[in-house]
């Protein structure tokens, strides 16, 4: 009861901060404005806390903690924000995409995470602290799947040419159970003892990423069945909900990809469905429907994250590993980018502003956040930095995801501006005024 109190506060709170960024500035983006808004009233409660005025800190910190974040995200609401996000994937566009999106799901996850873990140790030797390598591989695999839902959150707004927001969408959507079975992977070196093998790692990517997509095609066929069984827009619509809460619920229990099983179903249901069955001529509703779900469990889970600060302790030590992360992060993002488009290169002509955007675009959020949370706290110090790894891994995290949605989410803008109006000039417009116009 107590939990469920707690986030009907939260939801009024982040609806309210919706209502009065809209009220402020119709431009600002939605999520960074409830981020930044949380966080600066965490910085509050915690300078209110620390002059000892009302306690209040502590209240605020005791609500954080009896919200499990881990599996209210992964097991709960993720669902939904995966399902939503893919029915706006449009097939025909993703299918001239699949090289480029097979890449940065498969091989950028994974060289991102050996490249933060290699450069992030040979740091801490530097500065004399002892950190193992396989805890900086650990790190790794948190921070270098792009969150789907910062991303699409954020991305999706800006209006990006087509191409390359497919290629930043289609990454975000699909890396999620690469980038879980290598978490899962290290996270068993770790701390069950257990040498990675080929056959481990190639059973687990088959039961969690191949049967994740297998199951999530059958979900979203049986549901695209019921849907052409009816004219009612209203039952339409009820029936694309079986999806995120019991199909999502028995992905998890089947132990497969909930995540790529979303993605699939969503894709089916917003390609299929609605240009094969009568929800084509409620489309209006039904979109507007799951714009709505996707807004508010959104500004929910952002205003968590800006909330995050609550549960945070860290060292000096601490603080500079976390802003030390942000560039090594930038850095192997790009690389593990770089790789396999001067590859594709080759053969195909990008915009000149694609490694920018999928550098700078490559956004962390709250799936990294979870990740960090779900390691065991209180079992391994690190004395040299005088901190637990549960909670040097969080402020590690948390700092860049902060970076990610603050800075890189509100000047990713300019980019994207850039790269639409390369697009337009190679289509034979030129820019008078701000404004474009056909040459002849």
């Amino acid at each position: 009861m107590a939990v469920y109190m707690h986030l009907c506060f939260l939801s009024t709170f982040s609806i309210l901060i919706g209502f009065l960024t809209k009220k402020i500035s119709a431009k600002a983006q939605y999520t960074i404005a409830v981020t930044a808004t949380s966080m600066l009233c965490s910085l509050g409660l915690i300078f209110l806390g620390y002059f000892g005025y009302f306690k209040i800190d502590v209240v605020a910190k005791d609500m954080m903690q009896s919200i499990d974040f881990k599996t209210f995200l992964i097991n709960g609401i993720l669902g939904f924000l995966l399902f939503a996000g893919a029915l706006s994937i449009r097939l025909p566009l993703m299918k001239t995409q699949w090289r480029e999106i097979t890449a940065l799901s498969l091989f950028s996850t994974l060289a991102s995470t050996l490249f933060i873990g290699f450069i992030l140790h040979s740091i801490t030797l530097l500065l004399g602290w002892h950190l193992n390598l396989i805890y900086c591989f650990l790190f790794g695999a948190i921070i270098s799947p792009t969150d789907p839902i910062a991303v699409l959150a954020i991305i999706k707004n800006l209006k990006a040419p087509q191409k390359l927001s497919m290629k930043v969408e289609g990454e975000s959507l699909f890396n999620d159970g690469v980038g879980l079975v290598i978490f899962t992977t290290i996270f068993a070196v770790a701390f069950g003892g257990q040498a990675p093998t080929v056959s481990g790692v190639t059973e687990l990517f088959l039961k969690e990423a191949i049967g994740g997509v297998i199951y999530g095609a059958v979900l979203g066929y049986i549901v695209h069945l019921f849907i052409t069984e009816t004219d009612d827009a209203s039952m339409q619509t009820l029936l694309t909900l079986i999806i995120p809460t019991a199909g999502y619920m028995l992905a998890n229990l089947l132990e497969v990809s909930g995540a790529l099983s979303m993605v699939i179903s969503g894709i089916i249901i917003g390609n299929w469905s609605k240009e094969k069955s009568t929800l084509k001529e409620n489309i209006r509703s039904f979109e507007h429907f799951w714009e709505l779900v996707d807004q508010f469990l959104n500004s929910l889970l952002f205003l968590l994250i800006g909330f995050a600060m609550l549960l945070v302790d860290f060292t000096a030590q601490g603080v500079i590993l976390a802003l030390c992360a942000i560039p090594v992060c930038l850095f192997c993002r790009y690389m593990s980018v770089y790789l396999p488009f001067a590859w594709f290169r080759r053969t195909t002509v990008y915009n000149p502003y694609t490694l920018r955007i999928l550098t700078w675009g490559g956004l962390r959020g709250g799936l990294s956040l979870a990740m960090a949370l779900s390691i065991p706290s209180d079992r391994i110090t690190l004395p040299s930095i005088g901190m637990d790894l549960h909670d040097l891994l969080v402020v590690m995290t948390y700092t860049v995801v902060l970076f990610a949605i603050l800075i890189q989410g509100t000047t990713i803008e300019a980019m994207i501006r850039k790269s639409k109006e390369s697009t337009l000039t190679e289509r034979g417009y030129i820019n008078l005024n701000g404004k474009h116009y056909r040459a002849n």
